[in-house]
């Protein structure tokens, strides 16, 4: 039989075709994120598919320039822990928040972060855990992972640090974000944060990032009571609210009017 040419140029065609799209498969499961990023995986059942971590992980002399001035003017006049300054100095606030803010990064002011929630300003993270008088080895929890920020200040001071965050998606992307600054021992659990973590009770100190409309018996309760501190602000949702300083001594719970604030309500089970 004599041979077709047209059969054997089609035979060609679908040997490149498949050579290419084996090819494109190879790179596509090979390849990075950007410079900076994270990528991860989406689903198991997925191993291809990636999501690109919305942060920028860098850390670079125009970034500590930015962060100096920022605990310069705002942070050290109103803090006098050298500590909890130098911890401002250490944590690069701009891997914390998305990265349309990257420009707002070192200003002091709340930022959103997504689902509803924001980074607080830093001049307000330096105040609230400089009243929590923590020392190293002490035992701390933070009720509001949120970007992790708070979270990693809090590691500059003592090694026993504990935080619950309730919406999964955030605490996700604080792990992945803790873990690429080397704060990955750093214990997160997802969670409702009215109840605590018991399983570590009882804390030197706990603060509260989001406002409830009370004082959580429970973190009362897994507070020290050997003068354990918390810091916490309560108040009405939507309007303006008072941050306290909580002191527990043995069976007597000490009240102190901090100032006022304006914190995202505290998120329960049934509201998430």
């Amino acid at each position: 039989m004599q041979d077709n040419p047209f059969r054997s140029t089609n035979l060609a065609l679908r040997f490149m075709l498949l050579a290419t799209l084996l090819i494109c498969l190879i790179a596509s499961g090979c390849s990075g994120a950007e410079t900076g990023a994270i990528s991860t995986p989406v689903a198991p059942d997925e191993p291809s598919a990636t999501r690109v971590l919305n942060r920028q992980l860098q850390d670079s002399e125009d970034t500590r320039e930015q962060r100096q001035r920022l605990v310069d003017n705002y942070i050290a006049p109103v803090v006098s822990d050298a500590r909890v300054v130098a911890a401002s100095q250490a944590v690069p606030r701009h891997c914390f928040i998305p990265t349309e803010s990257l420009d707002y990064a070192y200003y002091d002011h709340a930022l959103p972060i997504g689902y509803g929630q924001t980074i607080s300003q830093p001049s307000l993270v330096a105040t609230m855990t400089e009243l929590l008088e923590l020392e190293d080895g002490d035992r701390v929890l933070e009720i509001g992972t949120g970007s992790g920020y708070q979270a990693a200040i809090l590691r500059e001071l003592t090694d026993e640090v504990y935080s619950i965050e309730i919406i999964p998606q955030l605490l996700d992307i604080a792990r992945e974000v803790l873990d690429a600054l080397d704060y990955g021992d750093i214990h997160l659990l997802r969670a409702d944060g009215y109840n605590g973590w018991p399983e570590y009770a009882p804390y030197d100190a706990i603060i509260v990032t989001a406002a409830p409309d009370h004082l959580p018996t429970p973190l009362v309760e897994q507070l020290s009571p050997e003068g354990g501190r918390m810091v916490i602000p309560i108040g009405p949702v939507g309007n303006v609210q008072t941050l306290w300083l909580v002191i527990r001594q043995q069976d007597e719970v000490q009240m102190e009017r901090i100032m006022s604030v304006v914190f995202v309500p505290f998120t329960r089970e049934q509201d998430s």
